[in-house]
């Protein structure tokens, strides 16, 4: 028997590469994993995070979503009060000491990596495949937006005016379920089939043009070449209906240029009702291995 927890995690990306654990090289799944291992170092094997997007070297994320599964005895043994117990005061929330005691070791870090909360999942939750939608943010200050530098790490700077409306014009005509293979980088046996939800661009009161997107999934690089696709339209090298005729012609093209990471943030994750989390991940677990295919932002 094993119990699955829940964390919800914030990171900044710049000195990562990427969430997945590399040999070498830092990052966020190997960090968070590391600080795992030494919380659990006298109760076993560390565990291992399931994860519900893997996110690209460069790209945050302010609502990442990931979930272990852990022996009850050893979470009990990590979250137990410290000797001297807790005076008489209520025993604290475990799940509360986890994140505390997390939060001091990941603290020796670099501090762009944060356990915000973690709880007991719900039957049937899985991080990855009981998620129902994925939402990214991508912020570009152009000539004539602030530019901010405390936000430097998450803004691309763009030289160039950028007309905001012909942008969010153009990415209304991609919405709905459709093949996305023009906006993905290949990987062999997988699918480019998704959903894109919503994508919608607006102006801050600073100036910096954000999109907001929203899919089931996201397939490699996919949200940096839509966001890419439309500003070649905001720059008037595309007409509006542009990003979707490459889309028809579902190949990749020299006509816009994939954005770089750093104005990319994985900002909140989506699941469906307690009692719908185990069909929901039935059933996209299935849909993933008859296309040998992995959720990725």
């Amino acid at each position: 028997m094993t119990l699955r927890i829940r964390l919800d995690l914030a990171y900044q990306g710049t000195g990562f590469a990427g969430w997945s654990r590399q040999p070498s090289l830092r990052t966020v799944q190997g960090v968070l994993e590391g600080a795992l291992a030494t919380l659990f170092r006298r109760q076993g094997s560390a565990p291992r995070l399931v994860v519900a997007g893997r996110t690209d070297a460069g790209v945050h994320a302010a609502g990442q979503v990931a979930h272990i599964d852990v022996d009850p005895d050893a979470f009990e043994d990590v979250t137990r009060p410290k000797r001297g117990g807790s005076g008489g005061r209520p025993a604290p929330d475990p799940y509360g000491v986890l994140v505390r005691r997390l939060t001091g070791i990941l603290g020796s870090s670099d501090d762009d990596l944060v356990v915000r909360a973690a709880r007991r999942a719900p039957d049937g939750f899985d991080a990855r495949f009981s998620a129902v939608w994925r939402r990214y943010a991508y912020r570009i200050a152009d000539l004539g937006a602030e530019h901010d530098p405390l936000q430097r790490h998450r803004t691309v700077w763009y030289p160039r005016s950028l007309d905001a409306e012909s942008m969010d014009v153009a990415a209304q005509t991609l919405l709905g379920l459709g093949d996305f293979a023009a906006f993905c980088k290949p990987r062999e046996e997988a699918t480019t089939i998704r959903t894109l939800q919503s994508y919608r661009w607006r102006r801050d009161d600073d100036g910096v043009l954000v999109a907001a997107l929203q899919a089931d999934a996201f397939c490699h690089s996919m949200v940096r070449a839509l966001v890419g696709a439309c500003l070649a339209v905001g720059e008037g090298r595309l007409d509006v209906s542009g990003p979707a005729e490459l889309m028809q012609a579902g190949e990749r093209t020299s006509a816009f240029k994939v954005l770089p990471a750093k104005g990319l943030t994985l900002t909140e994750v989506g699941y469906p009702a307690d009692e719908e989390l185990a069909d929901r991940a039935e059933q996209t677990r299935a849909r993933r291995e008859l296309h040998a295919d992995g959720v990725v932002g």
